[in-house]
């Protein structure tokens, strides 16, 4: 797991710093989408808000994680597919929030229609979340 996280970070032309090879292994181990606060209760007081906030940030921007937005206007992040490069994320899968438990998924088999906007129409973000309940708590 470290090397794989090593190596993420220096494909991305990225310092391999503690927090970042921490911050990325809780999203390797994590099955779920992360928010800020669950990572700085994960990282214990090894790491401030700000320093888990631009190392988050850097991981959007080189296509590490990508965001995921929530009724409440906050966000979560999750790891990209391999597909994802700095400033072009190509996550067009669905997004599942359970309302038992409140865990959010990556359906990655289950894909983003492609839309057909009018003219004069463009988009440069397209997000699609579903929630219920999810197989856990069924």
């Amino acid at each position: 797991m470290q090397n794989e996280v090593a190596e993420i970070l220096k494909r991305n032309q990225l310092s391999v710093t503690d927090s970042r090879k921490k911050i990325l292994e809780l999203f390797h181990q994590s099955r779920k989408a992360l928010a800020h606060s669950d990572i700085e209760k994960q990282t214990g007081v090894q790491f401030d808000r700000v320093t888990i906030y631009r190392t988050l940030q850097t991981f959007v921007e080189k296509g590490i994680v990508h965001t995921i937005p929530t009724a409440d206007n906050s966000v979560l992040y999750a790891l990209c597919k391999n597909d994802c490069t700095e400033g072009h994320h190509h996550d067009n899968h669905v997004h599942f929030i359970c309302d038992v438990c409140g865990t959010t998924y990556c359906l990655e088999s289950v894909t983003i229609p492609e839309l057909n906007l009018p003219k004069g129409f463009s988009a440069h973000r397209e997000d699609v979340v579903v929630s219920g309940k999810c197989a856990n708590c069924e």
